[in-house]
């Protein structure tokens, strides 16, 4: 996908704790949980989770007012849990202490797994409020574990141990992971430093919140009202009806109106004819979180970045960039930004060729000597440049893409790639309307592997993008058999009760890969839920969901699947014709606008503890690279939820670029072997990416799959980018040496083209 997507992880899942990846088995709550502030202990999200499939999460009797009282149940029992095994008298064992670490946490994972859904899905005030409240209480907690010397010490016991020990391979995966977690999160460090980095993670959980309250707050209040018919001109009839739709909703009286997302502006951008209020819908959502005012986020990333620095030296880090990179693939900034660099200058040289074409027709059409293609005309010259070129107009085939056939594709894909079966089951409550619920089955014993929740459209109190969640982590322990549940969530605008929803091919794209994803945790095959499906280093946990992406434009897919919304006619082969021709246009923009996200967000993060002004900041910066006036950075600096809504992707949007890299890769191992659907190669792919989760170093399950280390010649051959001659000289460069490979090698670059 072009990088929308923010996979959403449980609190603890950045340290590696029990359960961290959502699992949601059943554990009983133990008396710690019986009461808190004397209210009954025994709410519905304290509950396992009953019901068919294994378990279902009790989303039709939530209430909002019961996620505090919870979570304070939560870790309350899960502390509890946790001082049994720091205390244990017993020698430690992988068995007393890495295993029963697993088994702790259950009910607060559920509890955090539903207060997670409603923060993303369905957030206004009241939740806000409880939010506001427990973040930094939530963060103190995590602490108070990783913190605890008597566990960490029976956790480094166990690491140091592990030559003489028999245990299995994934057991000693699991250890280390979770030793090497612990050291990350501070449980090295003396009693001072351990209370300072307590209150910075404190005030970091408060300060994330805020930001992405913020974003929210602009992205639901701000709208473009078109008052007039005209103000529709140059929209295809799909757009009218959604614009029209979404002022119904809001109960405006209008012709119709944009919402403040990245789905209803950019086709906005795109087709309207309207220049002034294509500049008033860019404006509107390039500004999030800074306009100044209650919602602004500028004060807070400097404050974010502050703590981040010091938080780093305190860990014994250079910077924030340095300690989160410690534990990926790429393993330093350095690494990281060669590879950034290495594709930004063909890049914005792109650029600058897809800007002359714009105002060459610009001009043709009649425009004045002087002007100037601006970020807000960008898309909309972009589209006549593709239908006069390639006689391809996006609105022609989106009248082939319609949401729910696509859901359909996608299905059929996984089937022959992974031989999963989906039947839609109505036996399981839904946290809002729009959701639909379906199980998947291993085609060929018919056993449930698990269930897929989809959420498909924009609404207030959801956040923009694409995401995927898991609800559930599969797992083994015990003799269990625990199935996975996951979900796709997007934000697609309805339009007319009753017919199709028509995509874009960019939308296709991200729902493959968010697909990707959803697959990922579903083909999960491992015993301990800490290291099962996404639950992979930031800059591997792309790569299954990027190089899903490759089967969207198969015949296989588009000759069942893309069928004309009205006459039901499959896309002519003329069409896919024109849409592969061009399939290297824009690529340019989409490729600069990305990395300009993600050289600024390494960049604010090698600054150290100087103090910034990210305003300043980033228009400095952008400058000194190059960037073109003509486009901006896809999430410019204050509504950069990736990166300043939690950890999560700070100083490591970059992994996108990363994972694309090894995807481009690997998707050539099946155009070697003949086809996309080789089932050799497909077998390869699923048993040692798809099914292996972060039991195995993500380079030598890489190897295993590839039969050697990634090579960037097939990204810079899809984008259609002249090469260098040489590669990267890094320990870990995908086009070079990938994690657990120490030495330094060149590798020759050949020139290619994109497809």
């Amino acid at each position: 996908m072009n990088p929308l997507f923010s996979l959403s992880l449980p609190l603890l899942a950045g340290l590696g704790l029990a359960g961290a990846t959502f699992s949601g088995a059943q554990a009983q709550p133990t008396a710690m949980a019986k009461t808190v502030a004397g209210r009954p202990a025994m709410l519905p999200l304290l509950q396992p989770w009953n019901g068919p499939h294994g378990g279902i999460p009790p989303f039709d009797k939530v209430k909002v007012a019961d996620f505090k009282p919870a979570l304070e149940a939560g870790m309350a029992e899960n502390l509890a849990e946790i001082n049994a095994i720091a205390n244990n008298p017993a020698a430690p064992t992988f068995e007393n202490t890495i295993a029963a670490m697993e088994r702790s946490g259950r009910t607060l994972d559920r509890v955090q797994t539903v207060y997670g859904i409603w923060g993303t899905s369905l957030n206004d005030a009241t939740f806000a409020a409880v939010q506001a409240e427990m973040a930094p209480r939530m963060a103190a907690f995590s602490d108070q574990i990783t913190q605890n010397a008597a566990l960490f010490k029976r956790i480094e016991t166990v690491y140091n141990s592990l030559a003489s020990k028999q245990l299995t391979p994934e057991q000693q995966r699991l250890t280390e992971v979770r030793y090497k977690a612990f050291v990350r999160a501070g449980a090295k460090l003396d009693a001072p430093a351990k209370a300072r980095l307590s209150q910075i993670n404190q005030q970091l959980a408060g300060l994330f919140n805020n930001f992405s309250q913020n974003v929210l707050a602009d992205e639901s209040n701000e709208t473009l009202v078109l008052k007039t018919e005209q103000n529709l001109s140059g929209l295809p009839t799909s757009l009218r009806d959604g614009a029209k739709a979404a002022a119904d909703t809001r109960k405006v009286a209008a012709a119709g109106v944009i919402t403040n997302t990245r789905s209803s502006v950019d086709p906005f951008l795109t087709y309207s004819d309207q220049r002034p209020l294509r500049e008033k819908a860019w404006r509107m959502f390039t500004s999030r979180g800074d306009n100044g005012g209650a919602h602004d986020n500028n004060v807070l990333i400097t404050q974010i970045l502050q703590l981040r620095a010091e938080r780093a030296k305190l860990l014994g880090y250079k910077t924030h960039a340095h300690l989160r990179l410690d534990n990926t693939m790429a393993k330093t900034p350095e690494a990281a930004m060669e590879l950034m660099e290495q594709v930004w200058t063909p890049a914005v040289a792109r650029v600058h060729e897809e800007v002359a074409d714009m105002l060459a027709l610009a001009k043709k059409e009649g425009a004045p000597a002087d002007f100037k293609i601006e970020p807000w005309d960008y898309a909309y010259y972009a589209e006549k440049v593709r239908k006069e070129r390639y006689d391809l107009d996006q609105n022609e085939v989106k009248q082939y893409l319609q949401l729910d056939k696509m859901r359909e594709g996608m299905f059929w894909m996984a089937g022959e790639l992974f031989n999963f079966s989906f039947q839609p089951v109505t036996d399981v409550p839904v946290f809002h309307p729009d959701v639909r619920v379906w199980q998947v089955n291993d085609k060929t014993t018919g056993k449930q592997v698990g269930l897929w929740y989809f959420d498909p459209y924009a609404r207030p109190g959801k956040k923009s993008g694409a995401w995927m969640n898991a609800y559930r982590s599969q797992e083994r322990m015990d003799g269990k058999d625990i199935t996975t549940i996951v979900s796709n969530n997007s934000n697609f605008v309805k339009g007319k009760p009753g017919e199709p929803v028509l995509i874009s091919w960019s939308d296709a794209t991200t729902l493959f890969h968010e697909f990707g994803h959803a697959l990922h945790g579903l083909s999960s095959n491992v015993t301990y839920g800490g290291l099962s499906g996404t639950s992979v280093v930031r800059d591997y946990v792309e790569f299954p969901s990027q190089v899903l992406e490759n089967w969207l434009p198969t015949p296989e897919v588009l000759n069942r699947f893309a069928l004309h919304y009205q006459t039901g006619k499959p896309i002519p082969q003329a069409l896919v014709d024109r849409i592969n021709k061009a399939s290297t246009f824009n690529e340019g923009f989409a490729t600069t606008e990305f990395l300009a996200s993600a050289l600024i967000d390494m960049k604010l993060h090698l600054a150290g503890d100087q103090k910034i002004d990210p305003d300043k900041f980033e228009r400095e910066t952008l400058a000194q690279l190059g960037m073109p006036s003509e486009l901006v950075m896809r999430h410019r600096t204050p509504q950069f939820n990736h990166v300043f809504a939690s950890d999560g992707y700070s100083a490591g949007y970059y992994s996108y670029l990363w994972s694309v890299v090894l995807a481009a890769d690997a998707f050539s191992a099946f155009t070697e072997a003949g086809g996309a659907y080789d089932k050799s190669v497909g077998e390869r792919l699923r048993k040692n990416v798809f099914t292996v989760g972060n039991t195995v170093d993500p380079a030598a399950g890489y190897r295993a799959f590839r039969g050697r280390d990634p090579k960037i010649d097939a990204l810079m051959a899809q984008r259609g980018f002249p090469m260098t001659t040489t590669a990267p000289t890094t320990p870990a460069a995908p086009a070079v040496q990938v994690a657990g490979q120490p030495e330094k090698v060149k590798v020759k670059i050949k020139n290619g083209k994109r497809k």
